[in-house]
């Protein structure tokens, strides 16, 4: 079965909808992962949700699935039953996306001996006061590079005595994918907006009802 997410790349009031939207919802997730200035790990799984609510959004709850067994840690939700990987990155470099979270060495090397993509990937780059894009990569074409690289190439190991938390697949790797003639892409443009943001108003009018 082809994939469904390229259909939010063809739908061209949606495509207007995430070039304006996109930096403002994601500028927030960064407001509400923050403390004394400085942006929690969190971010990244408030991120994943603004993305999965996207697919809601487009596709209807019905159609996607967010209660996704641990057995399937690459997999974060699943779009009519067929899995979605969903990545970020920020800055204008591709390299640093993980595949696994792990400081395991033993498991890292387990995992890239293991590795073969199977899933759609829809990745987001942040490039604030710059331009950057939301890609959707298809399973077929991570494939294809896989075969023609090889697992080395593909997949860069956490460097020893060093504790950067996970798989990485490589900055050539992730480069050579966005190219790909069969990858969608929205070219956004990531400027921040004044947002009046305070965190504990919604709790406070939670306290206030009876």
């Amino acid at each position: 079965m082809s994939s469904r997410l390229i259909e939010i790349f063809e739908d061209e009031k949606l495509v207007e909808k995430i070039k304006r939207r996109l930096p403002y919802l994601f500028q927030l997730a960064e407001l509400e992962s923050s403390r004394a200035g400085k942006i929690g790990m969190e971010v990244g799984s408030v991120r994943e949700k603004i993305i999965v609510a996207l697919l809601i959004y487009k596709f209807g709850e019905a159609n996607v699935e967010t209660e996704i067994p641990i057995t399937e840690p690459e997999v974060d939700v699943k779009l009519f039953g067929e899995p979605v990987s969903i990545k970020t990155i920020t800055g204008k470099s591709f390299g640093g996306v993980k595949l696994i979270w792990t400081v395991d060495p033993q498991k890292a090397k387990e995992f890239r001996q293991n590795y073969y993509p199977h899933s759609d990937i829809l990745l987001v780059q942040i490039n604030w006061n710059n331009r950057g894009g939301f890609y959707y990569i298809p399973l077929n074409v991570q494939k294809r590079l896989f075969d023609k690289i090889g697992r080395e190439k593909y997949i860069k190991l956490p460097k020893l005595g060093t504790n950067p938390r996970g798989v990485e697949i490589t900055k050539e790797a992730l480069s050579n994918l966005v190219k790909d003639s069969d990858c969608r892409k929205i070219e956004i443009n990531w400027q921040r907006t004044k947002i009046e943001f305070n965190p504990y108003k919604r709790w406070v009018d939670l306290w206030r009802e009876d």
